[in-house]
């Protein structure tokens, strides 16, 4: 493949702009009807292999997080996603876009992954309905630097 051809997916695959790469094991939590599924085939199509559910027993190296405002306590939801990823993993939480059902406050967003311990490096449009916010721990985000 080309470079011009790498770079044309990167801008039309949305699982390549967030980040994905071939082998990774990505868990999934908050799986209902409303996800983005486009999304999701992405990711599948980028790491080669499906999703991983909430019963996954083993670390990951990135978990998404699907969250909607009604879906309970958003820093608790964080604290149990650091502990399924992997030391300098990412948690990509996705939440609904401004005016959509569950649709959760950047404050609140913000606010919850301070207390959790997590830094926002990247926040991206998901797809038609979910806004993508990439939440890292303090170490992963100075190695990426």
């Amino acid at each position: 493949m080309s470079a011009t051809a790498d770079h044309a997916e990167e801008r039309t695959n949305p699982a390549t702009r967030l980040g994905f790469e071939p082998g990774q094991v990505v868990q999934e939590i908050g799986y209902d009807d409303d996800v983005e599924m486009e999304l999701r085939e992405a990711i599948e199509s980028v790491i080669g292999q499906e999703l991983v559910d909430e019963d996954y027993d083993d670390v990951a190296d990135v978990v998404i997080l699907w969250f909607r405002d009604e879906d309970g306590d958003l820093t608790d939801a964080l604290v149990d996603a650091i502990g399924l990823i992997e030391e300098g993993g990412a948690v990509w939480l996705m939440t609904p876009k401004t005016g959509r059902d569950g649709y959760v406050e950047p404050s609140d967003i913000n606010e919850a992954a301070q207390t959790a311990g997590l830094s926002q490096t990247k926040s991206i449009s998901a797809g038609k309905d979910w806004t993508g916010s990439r939440l890292v721990t303090p170490k992963a985000a100075k190695s990426k630097r």
